[in-house]
């Protein structure tokens, strides 16, 4: 960063840094122990939907890559589109499978990244479910480098403010949270936090 940046109050992007989705597993024992949440088995790669031939072999790689293990039962990746017009790209595992989750997110980034897609990358999801039925996520943003916790409630268009707030500062330790709350965008609908 030059001085013209500094005196034009220009900030330098935080390069992604996909090695931070390998917290979520340790991230995802402290959030159990403290709240009861525990994973659903259900993550999701968002991103501007791309078309063309270039996409499609990219996707035909993750599918390639992913169907590789063994112990997958079901599609390894399940291409979906929003209401919004973003592409999703879900993984399913069982619930006690996170870390071969996580694999499965990182997997996706970086094919996406290594083709050319980094650009249109805009997050990673993982989905924690309660006793009581509230959901969860931890979401990822890619161009930040940084996590955030969304509750979705069971009324539409709602959130529970308070229990992220509560979930960010416990796991502060474990992830590095996004300090801009303005940046922890309401994901109506997302695939990794549905049942």
């Amino acid at each position: 960063m030059g001085l013209l940046d500094i005196l034009l109050g220009r900030t330098k992007p935080v390069a992604p840094d996909l090695d931070q989705l390998f917290a979520l597993p340790s991230a995802a024992v402290t959030l159990e122990a403290a709240t009861g949440f525990t994973p659903t088995g259900q993550g999701a790669v968002c991103f501007a939907t791309v078309e063309g031939a270039a996409f499609e072999q990219t996707h035909r790689e993750v599918q390639a890559l992913l169907d590789a293990d063994a112990d997958r039962t079901g599609p390894p990746v399940e291409l979906t589109r929003d209401d919004y017009g973003y592409s999703w790209l879900v993984s399913r595992r069982a619930p006690d499978e996170l870390s071969l989750l996580v694999n499965d997110l990182h997997a996706v980034n970086s094919s996406m990244e290594v083709n050319g897609f980094g650009p249109q990358l805009l997050c990673s999801l993982a989905g924690f479910r309660d006793g009581t039925g509230r959901t969860l996520g931890l979401v990822y943003l890619y161009k930040r480098g940084t996590f955030y916790p969304l509750c979705i409630r069971s009324d539409p268009g709602k959130r529970d403010n308070a229990l992220e707030i509560q979930v960010a500062a416990l796991l502060g330790t474990d992830l590095r949270i996004e300090p801009d709350k303005s940046r922890w965008f309401p994901i109506w609908g997302a695939p990794g936090l549905a049942d």
